[in-house]
Formats: C-alpha cells, structure tokens, sequence
C-alpha cells in the first residue's frame, strides 16, 4: 500500500476538514497518481471531497455509514483489509484523514509526500517521517506552485504485515 499526502514545513495537512493548501501541481501529481487505482479514507475525507466518489477510481471509506454512491463502505479495520486485500497492494493508495494515516501507515512500504514550503495554521498533522527510523526519502523533486514544493518519496524498511 501507498500513502499520498501533502504537508506544511511543519507536516501540517489540514484544518477543520479541509486542506491547507490549494495546489494545481500538486493535485495534477494526485489525480495522475490514483487515477484507476483504489483510494482508501475515512469517513470525514470522503465527505470533504468536491465531488463522491472520486472517478475512475475504486474508493473504500471506514465508515458504518453506506453511501450508496458507488463507494464501498467497511465498517472496521479487519473489513478494511479484507477488502483492500483483493487487490494489488501497489493500486492501493490511502489519502486520509490523520486517523486513516496514523493506522494505516505503519502497513504501508512507500508514502508520496508533497512538501510545501509554507506553514500554515494547523489542526491536523501528518508524522513527520524524517524522524521515523524505519522511514528513508528515496527521491526528491523541486517544483513551483502557488508556494514552492518539493515531492518526495519515501520508503518504509520495516513494513508491518495485516492480517485478515
């Protein structure tokens, strides 16, 4: 599985449910990253997105609430891996909330990070993986946006193994 998440200098990602940052570079990265892919998140990030569910995209929500909109809803975390079970763990992409990526990342063996080059004011922060030990950055790429951003990925050596 893989994380994607953009982050403040200080790994801020969000504030009453919404993003910090509105970026075009950035959501490009997202869209050409998950496109065809199975995006997992909570219940609250499922809410928050512009339009539900995300298209071209099988989209998994930890929710006890069906949606009945084309996404499919699990209502605990061994629903959640059954389900992201059934297929290829690369495909498989979690894009929040900060619960989702707290239980989630550990599960994880590489995490997309967009890092803005701004703070902003914050109630949600992602962990700031260059002070994880089992977390190394493999690749870094400069670009401009409305801040400057460098993407970033990075690599789990110590993946934890789920089982259904």
């Amino acid at each position: 599985m893989r994380i994607i998440v953009a982050v403040s200098s200080d790994w801020g990602i969000g504030k009453d449910n919404k993003l910090l940052f509105s970026l075009k570079e950035d959501m490009r990265f997202f869209r050409e990253t998950t496109m065809g892919k199975v995006v997992v998140m909570g219940k609250n990030t499922y809410l928050s997105l512009p339009k539900r569910p995300l298209k071209n995209r099988t989209n998994i929500v930890l929710s006890s609430t069906q949606f009945g909109d084309g996404a499919i809803s699990v209502s605990s975390m061994d629903a959640l891996f059954a389900e992201v079970g059934k297929y290829d763990t690369d495909e498989v992409y979690v894009i929040g909330g900060a619960s989702m990526y707290r239980q989630m990342l550990p599960y994880c063996d590489i995490a997309y990070i967009t890092k803005v080059k701004a703070t902003a004011e914050a109630d949600t922060y992602f962990t700031d993986l260059d002070a994880c030990p089992d977390w190394e950055c493999v690749r870094e790429r400069d670009a401009e946006d409305t801040y400057p951003i460098t993407f970033c990925t990075y690599k789990n050596n110590n993946v934890k193994r789920y089982e259904i």
